[in-house]
């Protein structure tokens, strides 16, 4: 395991592609610290992505790319401005509530915060509100992608966690909800608190145009209530859920909508065999890795070592919270979770955890490393559009951050924000 370690380190410092870390870590420690065959790697790379769950990632993938160039996305954006535009800091909480809407139904982070930073920041700049801010919130905002269903990274626990993907999904609305609602009463205060041009708002209250943008809006705000309720419901598994949203959203954008032409459509699919083969190949990898971590037991004499640290669960989950913290700002959230999740489960369980809960809160902590310098894809992303620094927009991402991990905090000790709606479903006992 010491060489292992060693490669791993080496190689992470050394700048190397994290696919590569894990896949060549896994592969050093097989040819010069056991006697297993080398053939063993393609084996296990073949066994981590030969999963049923793991298919709905390349649907979801595909769902939300053809949301943004088949017309859900501006719609969306259309019905929160009628929604709240008429209220102090109106583009800050048009911009929260359109990521939260967009979660719901894209599943991906980056593609989320590419949405609502291409659709605000030129208004967020017209009306000279403060850049940096909106990108640090849209950032934020954005990584709700992460919690609320269908989550990649919900998908990606049930497939290592063997535990039900709806189950998971189902844990992740509460603690979504509370997050965006934290993030929009942050931003609403901080707006009210500086005054000036926040205070002006481009359009006033009206109920008919606000039922109007709504009606437009319907059919893409339909897709997560048809994902969530087949699931609960029964009518089918969240792989296929996965297949029908794809198709769902492809007939809202080219026959509802009519926005969706061969032009959309190929880079949809092209940017859908990108992503997808990007997180396969990460997963694969890591499937080599987890198989190094489960025969050198390395969850076990970490459980043995944490035992004799503390036998308090309240001071266990401080512990991987504050490391998953750190974590997140350096590494790829589908690798991190890759990686350690086989690792503290079982050590969560053992102290009484219930793993739908465990799962739930570890994709949150990685949710915020999203959003988090240096590595901070979200973050990225935003201050890329917003024509920003990374390190100007980081300067502004201390209240957002204070706000999630408040939810954070609440999620990991009050096991009913994830647990409450599973039980009332029967999703678990």
């Amino acid at each position: 395991m010491l060489i292992a370690l060693f490669a791993f380190v080496v190689f992470l410092l050394l700048g190397m592609p994290v696919v590569f870390v894990l896949g060549l870590t896994g592969a050093s420690a097989l040819v010069f610290g056991s006697d297993v065959p080398i053939t063993l790697i393609s084996e296990r790379i073949f066994a981590g992505l030969n999963s049923f769950t793991i298919m709905a990632i390349p649907f979801f993938v595909f769902a939300g790319a053809i949301m943004e160039g088949g017309g859900l996305s501006r719609r969306i954006v259309d019905f929160a401005m009628a929604l709240i535009g008429w209220v102090s800091g109106s583009l800050y909480l048009v911009s929260v509530v359109t990521a939260t809407a967009l979660a719901a139904i894209s599943g991906s982070g980056s593609a989320d915060a590419a949405a609502v930073s291409s659709i605000m920041q030129p208004e967020i700049k017209r009306r000279k509100y403060d850049t940096d801010f909106a990108a640090a919130l849209i950032a934020s905002s954005s990584s709700l992608a992460q919690i609320i269903p269908p989550s990649l990274l919900l998908v990606v626990v049930a497939s290592i966690s063997a535990q039900s993907t709806g189950a998971l999904f189902v844990a992740g609305i509460l603690p979504g909800v509370l997050a965006a609602l934290g993030l929009l009463l942050m931003a609403y205060f901080h707006a009210r608190k500086a005054g000036g041009q926040y205070t002006e708002t481009s359009q006033t209250f009206s109920l008919g145009h606000l039922l109007q943008t709504l009606w437009a809006a319907l059919p893409a705000l339909v897709m997560p209530v048809i994902i969530v309720g087949g699931i609960i419901s029964g009518i089918f598994t969240a792989t296929e859920a996965a297949a029908v949203a794809a198709l769902y959203s492809l007939l809202v954008g080219a026959v509802i909508y009519r926005e969706l032409h061969f032009k959309q459509l190929r880079t949809a699919i092209l940017r859908t065999a990108i992503l997808s083969s990007a997180v396969m190949l990460i997963i694969g990898a890591a499937n080599v890795f987890a198989w190094l971590i489960a025969s050198e037991q390395v969850a076990s004499r970490l459980a043995e070592a944490l035992l004799t640290l503390t036998d308090n669960p309240f001071v266990f989950l401080l512990l991987v919270n504050g490391l998953l913290l750190i974590v997140g700002m350096f590494m790829e959230s589908i690798a991190a979770l890759l990686i350690l999740m086989p690792i503290f489960l079982p050590i969560a369980v053992e102290f009484g955890v219930h793993p739908i809960h465990f799962g739930v809160m570890m994709v949150f902590n990685l949710a915020i490393g999203m959003f988090t310098p240096p590595y901070g894809i979200t973050l990225f992303v935003c201050s890329s559009i917003a024509e920003r620094s990374v390190i100007q927009v980081s300067r502004k991402i201390i209240k957002p951050l204070l706000v999630m991990v408040a939810v954070l905090i609440a999620v990991t000790y009050f096991e009913d924000i994830t647990l409450y709606l599973p039980k009332i479903y029967g999703l678990v006992k």
